[in-house]
């Protein structure tokens, strides 16, 4: 089978193509041949080497992915060869509490990853793909629309009428709009393009903030809320908008902190979380079970993922580079024929 790994470097460069014999299940396990796998930040940090410097490679990068069934093992009977599947970021999750064990399940970290012809995946931990989802589509599903769908609902307990802030275009922030429309929520998305901001209107949201044009945003934003501010915000930006998005919410107002793409180090203007009595709750993608639930609303809504771009198997460092670029608005697709 043929596969990319981070190979003795970190760095887009020593993103390598190579061939390893297919792998065959254990006895509870399942061999899905993968069909589409999609880009995260965390995907291009971790071969950037930013992620976890001490990394052991080679690495198998990539932790979404969606395929069909090859082969079962002795011990399963819930799947069968030709079923399609979708694989969680961290098939030890299933549901619960998350643990430190179970957050070591992660794929595309301290284990290979699904930037692979085929894996061998634990069968407890899959879930079927929705029916009106294509692979690639279903490929968008593991990080990005589980994290937004825990940081609004599970986390942040998002009701009908509440203003939701979102930070840019990417997976989580497009996933968070078509969630947060179908819960009723006003929403207010910021971007430094006005192109991606009209899209993101044409999608539902009621407000949009060019952050270039609006540096102070968080001022932009309790003018169209009538100075109270939102009640929730997927915080994707990490310590470099922090501070703002804390200025921009209301007291008793919810923060699901998500993203590192400012940096993970910072100041951040702590008084705002004690005076306005904030809560802060650090968001690391979800449980099978939440995946589950996601599901049930992705098929009775017939939602459908936005997908930017997709590349051949051969393109995956060119799909690297594309993310790295940040021109996508939406999910980057990487299609294994």
């Amino acid at each position: 089978m043929k596969l990319f790994e981070i190979h003795d470097s970190f760095g887009l460069d020593s993103l390598k193509s190579l061939e390893r014999l297919t792998p065959q299940p254990g006895c509870d396990e399942v061999l899905i041949r993968v069909r589409a796998v999609s880009l995260n930040y965390r995907d291009l940090l971790t071969v950037q080497g930013k992620y976890n410097p001490r990394m052991k490679l080679p690495r198998v990068p990539l932790s979404d992915g969606a395929g069909e069934v090859v082969s079962v093992g002795t011990s399963v009977t819930t799947w069968k060869p030709g079923d399609r599947v979708v694989v969680p970021f961290m098939p030890g999750w299933l549901d619960g509490e998350l643990t430190d064990a179970k957050g070591a399940s992660a794929l595309g970290g301290d284990i290979d990853g699904m930037l692979s012809e085929f894996v061998v995946v634990r069968a407890e931990a899959l879930l079927p793909i929705p029916e009106h989802l294509s692979f690639e589509q279903a490929a968008t599903l593991p990080c990005a629309a589980v994290t937004a769908w825990n940081g609004l609902f599970v986390s942040g307990n998002l009701q009908p009428g509440q203003v939701l802030l979102l930070q840019g275009t990417g997976g989580v922030s497009l996933f968070g709009l078509q969630f947060g429309k179908l819960a009723g929520a006003k929403i207010i998305i910021t971007s430094s393009s006005d192109a991606k901001l009209e899209r993101a209107r044409a999608m539902g949201a009621d407000h949009t903030i060019n952050y270039r044009s609006y540096p102070h945003w968080e001022k932009r934003v309790h003018e169209v809320t009538g100075g109270r501010g939102v009640d929730l915000t997927l915080e994707v930006g990490g310590v470099g908008t922090l501070s703002r998005t804390l200025r921009a919410t209301r007291y008793g107002g919810h923060i699901s902190l998500i993203g590192v793409l400012s940096g993970i180090t910072g100041e951040v203007e702590t008084a705002h979380i004690l005076h306005k009595a904030i809560t802060i709750r650090g968001i690391y993608v979800g449980s099978r079970e939440i995946f589950a639930a996601m599901n049930r609303a992705i098929t009775q809504h017939k939602l459908e993922p936005v997908i930017d771009r997709v590349f051949a198997f051969d393109e995956s460092p060119e799909a690297f580079r594309y993310l790295e670029s940040a021109q996508h608005f939406g999910k980057i697709v990487i299609r294994l024929d």
